[in-house]
């Protein structure tokens, strides 16, 4: 039998953060819900050995990172960046692509600029990308709602965080299932 070529597969899936920075979440909508399905991210795809990226946008005058997200990502520098997509931030896609990676999850914030920008040019670089909806966010719910309908209109899979995990995994009953059913409670 066929599998759909759209499931995520962790040979070749990398996840990318976007601008989850102090001073940007101050203002987001249900921001604990974003930090915490955020970290939950990180996690299992740690657990997975599966690559993690991060940027920050114009880290001088946003700050850093949340503090929180940052001690989930022990290990991992953040990518600075002054354009609102990712393709500005250094040569990112030529990492992911030189990794051989076609799959990029993305979370962070805000849903209407920098994700949506980024994801929208992850599209026409011919990624195949996967917003987990309930990992974004922004300012005003209107864009956060007009946001995910349009990346999803373009083409990305929108879908969440306990959904990514599981479809990464794809088998239960091993020891990375039971470190990720841990994280998902």
């Amino acid at each position: 039998m066929i599998k759909n070529k759209k499931i995520l597969d962790r040979k070749n899936t990398a996840l990318l953060m976007i601008d989850v920075q102090e001073k940007i979440l101050n203002v987001i909508l249900n921001k604990e819900e974003l930090v915490k399905n955020t970290c939950k991210l990180i996690d299992g795809f740690r657990i997975l050995n599966i690559p993690v990226f991060y940027t920050e946008q114009y880290p001088k005058g946003l700050g850093p990172t949340n503090e929180i997200i940052r001690e989930h990502l022990s290990g991992i520098e953040p990518i600075s960046k002054m354009s609102f997509s990712c393709n500005g931030a250094g040569d990112l896609f030529n990492q992911l692509k030189s990794k051989n990676i076609s799959q990029v999850v993305v979370c962070g914030i805000e849903s209407h600029v920098c994700v949506q920008q980024t994801v929208l040019d992850l599209l026409a670089n011919e990624f195949q990308v996967n917003v987990a909806a309930d990992a974004v966010s922004s300012r005003k719910e209107t864009d956060l709602k007009i946001s995910l309908e349009r990346m999803n209109r373009n083409g990305a899979e929108i879908t969440t965080v306990e959904s990514i995990l599981f479809e990464l995994l794809s088998v239960a009953g091993t020891e990375e299932f039971k470190a990720i059913s841990k994280i998902i409670k």
